[in-house]
């Protein structure tokens, strides 16, 4: 209703001004080849506006005829652009979905259609690095390397297939282009920092780390994160040769990193080598507080060299609460306990570890107490064998192996801060493994299943082992 009133005050307004210009008074005189006009002022006017609309018209016609060939020239480009966007969207979603073949195809309907686009090339590098077609890969990628748009990109395909090809260098090579191109592209910085780490060169790591930009809260603290490692890696390296530059090391790490037990361990050493038990007790106490780590409970109690054992277990008795509020804490304690031949004392740290599916290092330890205190064989050789089918206690872990110690880089991948302070995994899945073969095939349930299923002693007692060497 509101258009149609609209409607009809315009027409009403329209109607008005031409009624009202045709009836203008006054007349025009017009003379052409001898002819005389004389209409009236207003028709004249209304004459004059039809005149230049109707060669407005007659212009727009012409025009249209006369640029029919370019409007279709025109209507032809946009659609073999249409087409070509449309191959292109096509083939990375075919790449993405595993038909690297119907890729490569699109690949090509994208490039004949599109000429000058980079993407399109691109796109029928990845498609045949897909289908194993590396020479072809290679060509297409060196081709897009001169384009400063796509050289980036072209790099980083030559870099992901010189590494499926197995040829580091190479790889290592790209890496390097790229980030002459782009200091702060991802890819590149973290392949030659792997490298870089893998191979031990941590001063190199140190000032590519501290080169980093870090704008985000997440990127800072990754950035403290890696100079921490890179820090203790180096202090873990020089601590036998020049001590004095790994507590450096060691205490910028922690300065990053409070509570780095890696890091506070080598500083820790140190400070007890030099004669200083004080500071090296200080520290430990600060992160066993924040971590309860049991190798840093353990170096508190050797932080004064040739304690005997019963000054050892006196000063773990000021560290760890009694009862002890963890389990690490009840293996430490127990620990020095054993080796100060206080058995009461040892079996009522481990008394609140022992009810339900003990540790491996609990049942260990509760083997040596039975066989030193009582001399009871058969409940020591019961311990033994509960240790043997028990749950691993954590360890220093990375890609699916252990290690005594903490090391900066995992030796399976290369990659830098992979040890985790953990139940390894493998020990997890055994585990789930035995529960599931309990359930299913023993015909005594699961308590004789469970009893009749071994680990080998070696893979069983390697933290008891760590822990009393610490």
């Amino acid at each position: 209703m509101i258009r149609l009133a609209y409607w009809l005050i315009a027409s009403l307004l329209l109607t008005a001004g031409i009624a009202w210009l045709i009836g203008l008074p006054g007349t025009l005189t017009v003379e052409l080849l001898g002819y005389r006009m004389q209409p009236r002022l207003g028709v004249a006017a209304f004459g004059l506006m039809a005149a230049v609309a109707a060669v407005i018209l007659i212009w727009g016609v012409v025009k249209r005829v006369v640029a029919a060939p370019f409007y279709l020239a025109r209507r032809n480009q946009e659609r073999r652009r249409d087409q070509g966007y449309l191959a292109l969207s096509d083939g990375f979603i075919a790449l993405q979905s595993g038909d690297a073949l119907r890729a490569r195809q699109l690949a090509r309907e994208a490039r004949n259609n599109l000429p000058k686009n980079g993407a399109a090339q691109l796109l029928e590098a990845r498609a045949d690095l897909a289908l194993g077609e590396m020479h072809s890969a290679r060509e297409n990628y060196r081709a897009l390397l001169s384009n400063r748009k796509t050289a980036l990109a072209a790099l980083a395909g030559l870099y992901d297939q010189a590494r499926a090809q197995g040829r580091i260098e190479a790889a290592l090579t790209f890496a390097q282009k790229a980030l002459d191109l782009s200091p702060q592209v991802g890819w590149a910085r973290d392949a030659l920092f792997q490298e870089i780490t893998r191979n031990g060169r941590w001063e190199e790591a140190a000032r590519m780390v501290e080169s980093e930009a870090s704008l985000t809260r997440e990127d800072k603290m990754r950035k403290r994160r890696r100079m921490a490692v890179v820090d203790t890696a180096r202090a873990q390296l020089a601590e036998t040769q020049d001590p004095g530059a790994a507590l450096d090391h060691a205490l910028a790490a922690l300065k990053l990193q409070p509570d780095f037990v890696p890091a506070a361990l080598i500083a820790a050493r140190i400070y007890a080598n030099r004669g200083d038990s004080k500071r090296a007790m200080t520290l430990l106490r600060r992160v066993w507080r924040a971590t309860s780590h049991p190798d840093v409970a353990m170096l508190y109690a050797n932080a004064v060299q040739g304690a005997p054992a019963t000054e050892r277990l006196k000063r773990i008795r000021e560290l760890v609460d009694t009862p002890p509020a963890n389990k690490a804490g009840a293996l430490v304690l127990a620990r020095t306990a054993i080796d100060a031949f206080e058995w009461v004392e040892a079996r009522a740290a481990l008394s609140g570890f022992i009810g339900t599916e003990p540790s491996q290092s609990v049942c260990l330890m509760m083997a040596e107490i039975e066989d030193g205190e009582t001399s009871d064989h058969g409940k020591a050789r019961d311990w033994w064998n509960r240790a043997q089918r028990a749950p691993r206690d954590p360890v220093w872990t990375a890609d699916g192996i252990t290690a005594p110690e903490w090391e900066p880089v995992s030796p399976v991948t290369g990659l830098l801060d992979a040890f985790e302070w953990r139940v390894p995994t493998s020990a997890i899945a055994a585990r789930t493994g035995q529960a599931g073969a309990g359930s299913t095939t023993a015909p005594g349930g699961p308590g004789q299943a469970l009893a009749s299923e071994t680990l080998p002693v070696a893979e069983t007692s390697g933290t008891a082992i760590t822990l009393r060497d610490n």
